[in-house]
Protein backbone atom coordinates (compact mmCIF):
# COMPACT_ATOMS: atom_id res chain seq x y z
CA UNK A 1 0.00 0.00 0.00
CA UNK A 2 1.01 3.65 -0.80
CA UNK A 3 1.93 6.36 1.29
CA UNK A 4 -0.18 8.43 2.58
CA UNK A 5 -0.02 11.73 0.43
CA UNK A 6 -0.06 15.05 2.81
CA UNK A 7 -2.36 17.89 1.31
CA UNK A 8 0.11 20.99 0.11
CA UNK A 9 -2.04 23.57 0.95
CA UNK A 10 -2.91 22.57 4.69
CA UNK A 11 1.19 22.12 4.75
CA UNK A 12 1.93 25.08 3.61
CA UNK A 13 -0.65 27.28 5.96
CA UNK A 14 -0.55 25.22 9.42
CA UNK A 15 3.10 24.10 11.56
CA UNK A 16 3.26 21.92 14.35
CA UNK A 17 4.66 23.05 17.56
CA UNK A 18 6.84 21.03 19.67
CA UNK A 19 4.34 19.85 21.95
CA UNK A 20 2.41 18.92 19.19
CA UNK A 21 -0.20 21.72 19.12
CA UNK A 22 -0.80 23.33 15.34
CA UNK A 23 0.37 26.99 14.71
CA UNK A 24 -1.95 29.22 12.16
CA UNK A 25 -1.81 32.59 10.65
CA UNK A 26 -4.54 34.53 11.31
CA UNK A 27 -6.99 35.45 8.58
CA UNK A 28 -8.11 38.88 7.32
CA UNK A 29 -4.44 40.30 6.78
CA UNK A 30 -4.39 39.63 2.44
CA UNK A 31 -6.05 42.64 0.82
CA UNK A 32 -8.71 45.35 1.80
CA UNK A 33 -6.74 46.48 4.52
CA UNK A 34 -7.07 50.44 3.83
CA UNK A 35 -10.73 50.35 6.09
CA UNK A 36 -9.47 48.23 8.94
CA UNK A 37 -7.32 50.10 11.89
CA UNK A 38 -3.86 50.16 12.53
CA UNK A 39 -4.70 48.46 15.98
CA UNK A 40 -6.80 45.79 14.28
CA UNK A 41 -3.85 45.23 11.63
CA UNK A 42 -1.39 44.84 14.11
CA UNK A 43 -3.05 42.10 16.31
CA UNK A 44 -3.36 40.35 12.83
CA UNK A 45 0.39 39.82 12.39
CA UNK A 46 0.65 37.36 15.60
CA UNK A 47 -0.27 34.05 15.04
CA UNK A 48 -2.78 31.44 16.46
CA UNK A 49 -3.63 28.18 17.78
CA UNK A 50 -5.70 25.59 16.00
CA UNK A 51 -8.73 24.25 18.25
CA UNK A 52 -9.20 20.94 19.86
CA UNK A 53 -12.12 20.63 18.13
CA UNK A 54 -10.22 20.87 14.46
CA UNK A 55 -6.94 19.09 15.46
CA UNK A 56 -7.07 15.62 14.54
CA UNK A 57 -8.84 16.96 11.31
CA UNK A 58 -5.44 19.03 10.62
CA UNK A 59 -3.04 16.79 11.89
CA UNK A 60 -4.96 13.42 9.69
CA UNK A 61 -4.26 16.21 6.62
CA UNK A 62 -0.18 16.99 7.22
Amino acid sequence: MPKMKSRRAVAKRFSETGTGKIKRTRDGKGHILTKKSRQRKRRLRSGAYVSKAYEKNVKAMM
